[in-house]
């Protein structure tokens, strides 16, 4: 398997969705983002309309929007009403945080509730279900993987990337054991180097959400091989 630079940016979600994440941090996370033409961007709902503009006539970067992000604790009519603004802002993928207090309670109709109006709001815009792994036991990551697909998500990804742990490769490849190929796999929350890439990849992901520092940095690490890819 060989995976060059616009290989590795087109599984990449660039990313700026940290609380101090300012204006001037989107501006530089969409150069960034025309620069490798990675597959989408994320910003924080407010800084939406924002990166919109000026990805303006990048039709092959996504606008991506976040949902219910970072506690997954607000209700389910309000994430759906968060997707559908989302949508109209221009988003074209959407990452909703799960309700984690809720799956560990064991109240997985609540779960998957949440997760269906989300999906229902997108209107077929693909939507992650991010399980926010930190804070799960082994069993509560294979429980909400499987509500994950029961409702209706695209995607599994592993966390926000507020936790102090998220992307681990044990946590990808459990994710992977549960879904199969039903849905993707999206690490995200410490991916910070081109082998802890490659590694995930090996187990199961295939897409990677990135804040725009590291994103390069991995890149340029890719670029810096002989023959600017990485074979495995």
């Amino acid at each position: 398997m060989r995976l060059t630079v616009p290989d590795i940016a087109r599984m990449m979600d660039f990313s700026a969705v940290q609380a101090e994440s300012s204006e001037e941090d989107v501006r530089d996370l969409a150069r960034r983002a025309k620069h490798y033409q990675c597959v989408a961007v994320f910003t924080l709902p407010s800084q939406t309309p924002l990166v919109a503009e000026l990805l303006a006539g990048e039709p092959a970067i996504a606008i991506g929007g976040v949902v219910g992000f970072p506690s997954g604790g607000t209700t389910a009519e309000s994430k759906a009403r968060e997707a559908e603004e989302l949508l109209r802002m221009g988003c074209g993928e959407l990452d909703m945080v799960v309700n984690v207090g809720m799956l560990r309670s064991g109240r997985n109709d609540r779960v998957e509730d949440d997760i269906r109006r989300v999906v229902d709001a997108a209107k077929g815009a693909p939507v992650k279900a991010i399980l926010e792994c930190h804070h799960l036991s082994d069993d509560e990551i294979r429980t909400g993987c499987e509500l994950s697909v029961k409702a209706g998500a695209a995607w599994v990804k592993t966390g926000t990337g507020w936790a102090p742990t998220g992307a681990t490769l044990e946590n990808v490849a459990l994710i992977k054991s549960c879904v199969g190929d039903a849905v993707g796999i999206k690490a995200a929350g410490g991916v910070r180097g081109l082998e802890t890439l490659v590694e995930m990849y090996r187990r199961g992901a295939r897409r990677f959400g990135v804040g725009a520092g590291s994103a390069v940095k991995i890149l340029q690490q890719c670029a810096t091989r002989p023959g600017g890819f990485v074979e495995f």
